[in-house]
């Protein structure tokens, strides 16, 4: 997920460059290094970008960047063509960041990115996607599955596009005036659609042993692939973006997809969540596939959702002072850490260890999470594995750490990606 850039004054950006630095998994090319296979443990500078970088955004296995020019640049895993380099490129070139084709005539302004989808916002708040995906990800009508080259999102043409979140199969999207639009794989409403949520139950696949008995392992199998078929036919699909009008009276402010959740938070404090509730990543006690408030005592600014959990930028009162200060608050799974506290996982419950601190932003991995602060540095938490916290180790952490390594570094961006991170740095 692509988040803002701290405002800075415009004689400043004159004034100092920019650069990217990753670490985690290295297996995709996400990490855009020189050593191909081998895992950052530590932030580590990526060499091949232009200096003019003012932006980046981590899908699940690849990575974007946008240039002061306009231009977008993408590394990383490329077996769907969300890479934009005109069809499927061999693997050994995934990890060389290339600029996209096809964008000459857009300045971006924006990039977003999913596990087989890259999308890019232009100046005009025109909408672009490339890459593959059988469940309507694209947005370009029906039956369209794959995008070689950036193509333009007509049903969201007109409308002034600010951000775009990508689940695994579902996709949400903000306009400037606060209106919300929902497309994808729509089952359990992930997309907003609650008109077309599909009934799990009557299409669960038969028990292999149960065929067994009346039928021989090769006619199992051909039944099993013919069943598996026929759910994927039937699979609730929106293949454009519709606004989704549920939420068409309220103004939405910020949006996050997991891997099949939602969140949307509204101008007015108000955050609502919806989808699939498997890891109470809905931050309620009650079954998905309907929109419902999501119950926080602090006023949420920002909104990020992992895999299986979610976190909210909060704003609280300062009993010390004028200044308000902020608070990172999660719930859902939390199998390896990730919500960096204890208690109940269900609902909202604030992330410790950040006394002190003043969090800006947040991101969400597959099972990590990363903070930036206002002073420019790093706090990750969660899964260690890969080195996908930054904190030179494979060791899980329960709490925020901070990366000591970048000590000395002012970072003004920082996003996550199912197992790897980006950074942008201020030279």
């Amino acid at each position: 997920m692509l988040l803002l850039l701290k405002r800075r004054r415009p004689w400043r950006r004159l004034l100092r460059g920019f650069s990217v630095w990753s670490f985690g998994d290295a297996s995709n090319g996400a990490l855009g290094l020189d050593s191909p296979m081998l895992d950052a443990y530590e932030p580590s500078r990526v060499d091949s970008l232009p200096e003019s970088v003012v932006a980046v955004a981590a899908g699940h296995y690849h990575s974007l960047a946008v240039t002061a020019e306009g231009e977008i640049w993408a590394w990383g895993r490329n077996e769907e063509g969300q890479l934009g380099r005109g069809g499927v490129a061999q693997r050994d070139t995934w990890r060389k960041p290339e600029k996209v084709i096809g964008l000459d005539h857009v300045k971006v302004r924006a990039a977003f990115a999913s596990g087989v989808v890259s999308a890019a916002v232009g100046v005009d708040g025109s909408l672009w996607v490339w890459g593959k995906s059988k469940r309507g990800q694209l947005g370009l009508g029906k039956g369209v599955v794959e995008a070689v080259y950036p193509s333009k999102v007509e049903a969201l043409s007109g409308l002034d596009i600010t951000k775009v979140s990508f689940g695994w199969g579902h996709a949400l999207a903000q306009t400037k005036e606060g209106k919300l639009f929902g497309w994808g794989y729509s089952e359990d409403g992930r997309s907003g659609h609650m008109g077309q949520t599909l009934n799990t139950a009557t299409t669960q696949l038969p028990r292999a042993q149960e065929l067994v008995e009346e039928s021989t392992l090769l006619e199992v199998a051909e039944k099993l692939v013919a069943e598996k078929i026929e759910k994927e036919d039937k699979m609730p699909i929106i293949w454009q973006p519709t606004m989704v009008t549920e939420l068409s009276f309220l103004n939405i402010s910020d949006i996050a997809c997991g891997l099949d959740h939602s969140l949307v938070l509204c101008s007015d404090g108000k955050l609502l969540s919806f989808g699939s509730n498997t890891y109470g990543q809905l931050g309620r006690n009650t079954e998905g596939s309907v929109i419902l408030p999501v119950l926080v005592d602090l006023h949420p600014l920002t909104v990020s959702a992992g895999l299986g959990h979610s976190l909210v930028l909060c704003r609280i009162p300062s009993n010390e002072s004028a200044r308000e200060d902020n608070a990172v608050l999660s719930w859902g799974w939390n199998c390896s850490y990730q919500l960096g506290r204890q208690g109940p996982e269900t609902i909202p419950g604030l992330v410790e260890g950040l006394e002190g601190e003043r969090p800006v932003s947040i991101s969400a991995g597959r099972v990590h999470s990363i903070v930036l602060t206002s002073k420019g540095e790093v706090w990750s938490w969660g899964s260690g594995r890969n080195g996908r916290l930054g904190l030179g180790s494979s060791t899980d952490e329960m709490e925020p750490a901070l990366i000591e390594s970048l000590d000395g570094s002012e970072v003004l961006q920082a996003v996550a990606g199912f197992d790897h991170n980006l950074l942008l740095v201020a030279e």
